[in-house]
């Protein structure tokens, strides 16, 4: 078939083809240990879920605003301006069925052909593959795992030219569990503010923060939030990752723009699923506080043993539910380490599935039990006895 060519480039994600071999092996009767996807091991806390289903019982399954329900934008302006010490007004607000539409749709409303968009290497699929669909050329800039997986910032500077128009930053990430430090959003400010270049921060994981920590926003440093897109949502936080649920806060008139292409693309976001959110932001946290605790006590445990095991070496991410340990001193590449571990019974990622710079590392994922994370250990000490 003839396709058009802004698709040429996009890949399927790496976690869902590995998810679709380990089940395979476990239909053949195979025990597997999931430690590969990104998502919350934990429900849907019941006041959230029955918020939901009492919407639907009341019939709350009908078009609503493209940009979001006004009571939603209102509440979300007041809690992610609480957590970031800012203040936002619920027209910056945007409602997405999920969080990637205030990915995609900024890029698109933001990026011509031509323009050079820069991307954190390793970092989601999903930036090249927006960069690519908009026109863009992606610039990715590696990770130092010497710095703790923040922005190579001399490559970072090397690479700004006249036609950068977009920067994408993730923080906590997505696959190293790194956190950018409040000096390198700075270094990355200046260079914003002096060429005038719009900044996408993805904060999806900015409550999964561990140690006592906080995950620093760019658009809370002085000129930033006039040409910062944040984008945040439901899905880790809250363990909704089904209810498609996420948000963009960005200024007024790009807000607008995007609000236009939601109308033209998926219309609004459900309903009922916006009164679970509504819920979620102005109902009790203490599940997210016992949450973020619990994942803290596994990365703990996992880094210590991943620690122990021969040409292995991790270092103690700071945020999200990832660790990305460094598996070079076993003498096999990331794809080649993954397959061994996939047949002995542990489904993680190649690094390298997120990007060149990933390659002699490993994603993986401690949603999962205690019990399983240290039988995980144990085969993967195994295969590499």
């Amino acid at each position: 078939m003839n396709f058009a060519a802004r698709t040429d480039h996009l890949r399927a994600e790496g976690a869902y083809q590995v998810l679709a071999r380990a089940q395979e092996l476990e239909a053949g009767g195979k025990s597997i240990i999931h430690l590969e996807i990104g998502e919350p091991d934990f429900s849907t806390p019941q006041h959230i879920s029955q918020a939901g289903m009492d919407a639907i019982a009341e019939g709350l399954t009908r078009y609503n605003p493209p940009p979001g329900l006004p009571r939603l934008r209102q509440a979300l302006a007041e809690f992610a301006g609480r957590q970031r010490g800012m203040a936002f007004s619920p027209e910056q607000v945007i409602v997405s069925p999920g969080a990637k539409p205030n990915l995609f749709f900024p890029t698109l409303a933001l990026v011509q052909p031509g323009d050079e968009v820069i991307y954190p290497n390793p970092g989601f699929p999903t930036y090249e593959a927006m960069i690519g669909v908009a026109g863009g050329t992606p610039v990715p800039v590696p990770l130092l795992e010497a710095n703790s997986f923040s922005f190579d910032l001399e490559a970072f500077d090397r690479l700004l030219s006249p036609r950068t128009r977009l920067i994408i930053l993730n923080s906590p990430s997505n696959p190293t569990g790194g956190v950018l430090p409040q000096a390198d959003l700075e270094h990355i400010a200046r260079a914003a503010i002096e060429r005038d270049i719009w900044v996408l921060s993805d904060e999806i994981y900015a409550r999964i923060i561990f140690d006592g920590k906080t995950a620093p926003s760019i658009a809370a440093i002085p000129g930033m939030m006039e040409r910062t897109i944040i984008m945040d949502g439901f899905s880790k936080t809250f363990s909704m990752t089904g209810w498609r649920l996420g948000y963009g806060i960005m200024p007024e008139a790009l807000a607008q723009r995007v609000g236009l292409l939601m109308t033209h693309s998926v219309g609004c976001t459900a309903h009922f699923t916006q009164i679970a959110g509504l819920e979620a932001v102005t109902g009790p946290q203490d599940f997210v506080v016992k949450m973020v605790a619990e994942f803290e006590k596994r990365r703990n445990a996992l880094v210590k043993g991943l620690n122990e095991l021969p040409g292995v070496t991790c270092r103690l991410p700071e945020g999200a539910f990832y660790v990305f340990p460094n598996i070079k001193g076993t003498g096999l590449s990331s794809s080649e380490l993954a397959n061994r571990l996939l047949d002995g019974g542990v489904a993680v990622l190649p690094g390298s599935a997120f990007g060149e710079y990933g390659e002699g590392y490993l994603r993986i994922v401690y949603a999962n039990s205690l019990a399983n994370i240290e039988l995980a250990l144990e085969r993967m000490a195994k295969v590499l006895g």
